[in-house]
């Protein structure tokens, strides 16, 4: 049965600035600024968190079901996905809109500029899921899209019985105290970075133990320290999997959450889904890009086994 995947879809343009924006922008001037940077250095990305958590699910071999709503402009990226023989029955096209797009520039201390167009993304709320759920679906995730979007997914699967994480990631400023209440209170499982946790529980004014208690389980990412995993009284210690390399930690958030949805769907411990998730974030900070890192089967056990010291479960 597919993993339903609810979220935004989007395109990544990323430029290169080969110089420091602080050349070039005068202090006592941004009051009326008015700058131009040539980039020649420009790479277009498939992206969006439901594209990157699909994306990251279906290498592990898992079967993604998009929710996601784009404009005009998707043709590209249909293809992409049907390439990669992920569904796409229930992304809704507005021909009206543009698919969201983010446009950023870096330069060379890594600073960013970004502009983000939400385009389609932002009328996600009008591609229901209510009566369109696959019979028999387990599990599903409500990742960052629009605010309307997220609420409408969230009960609609939990009225169809789909066990259901939510990722509010940078969406997260999208909602009122009241609002992330009763989304926490609906979901079985959230999944934050630990910035992320802190605000929740300043906006929910629920602090560690009561957050914990109003879910099955609560999964915290650290970064390079690893993850935490609160089941019940339990807290489950998750080591971050060594990357060869450190090139773009974009997506590496996504990347984690489909080890997670890969490993709940084979009915996997909380220790083993951890640890799947991991090495997925490393496998994604090695390469620029939220979809263009890959490997086979053979090679994701082998480098579970040593980054762990232990077998992946059959």
């Amino acid at each position: 049965m597919p993993t339903l995947i609810c979220g935004s879809l989007a395109f990544d343009t990323i430029m290169v600035f080969q110089d420091r924006f602080q050349e070039h922008i005068l202090p006592d001037r941004v009051h009326m600024l008015n700058v131009s940077f040539t980039v020649p250095e420009m790479r277009r990305d498939f992206g969006g968190c439901a594209g990157n958590i699909a994306y990251n699910l279906k290498l592990l071999g898992g079967e993604p079901l998009i929710v996601g709503t784009v404009g005009q402009d998707f043709g590209p990226y249909a293809e992409h996905l049907q390439h990669l023989h992920i569904a796409s029955s229930h992304i809704a096209v507005l021909r009206d809109q543009y698919t969201a797009q983010a446009f950023i520039t870096t330069d060379l201390d890594d600073n960013q500029i970004t502009a983000f167009h939400p385009g389609a993304m932002m009328q996600a709320g009008k591609n229901r899921l209510a009566g369109q759920i696959p019979a028999g679906s387990r599990w599903g995730i409500v990742a960052p899209d629009g605010l309307d979007a997220m609420v409408q997914h969230l009960h609609d699967l939990r009225s169809a019985g789909v066990q259901t994480i939510f990722d509010p990631g940078q969406a997260l400023p999208l909602f009122d105290g009241d609002t992330l209440r009763q989304m926490i209170s609906e979901a079985d499982y959230l999944s934050v970075n630990d910035y992320e946790c802190g605000m929740i529980q300043s906006r929910t004014g629920w602090d560690l133990a009561t957050l914990r208690s109003k879910l099955k389980a609560l999964i915290v990412t650290q970064g390079e320290k690893g993850s935490t995993i609160y089941q019940g009284e339990e807290e489950i210690r998750i080591p971050a999997a060594k990357a060869s390399a450190v090139v773009d930690p974009t997506g590496c958030g996504d990347a984690y959450r489909a080890g997670l949805l890969y490993g709940l769907e084979h009915d996997l411990p909380w220790a083993t889904c951890g640890r799947i998730a991991s090495l997925m974030g490393s496998y994604k900070i090695e390469v620029a890009g939220t979809q263009n890192h890959r490997f086979t089967h053979n090679e994701f056990v082998q480098r579970y086994q040593d980054s762990f010291g232990e077998a992946l479960p059959a």
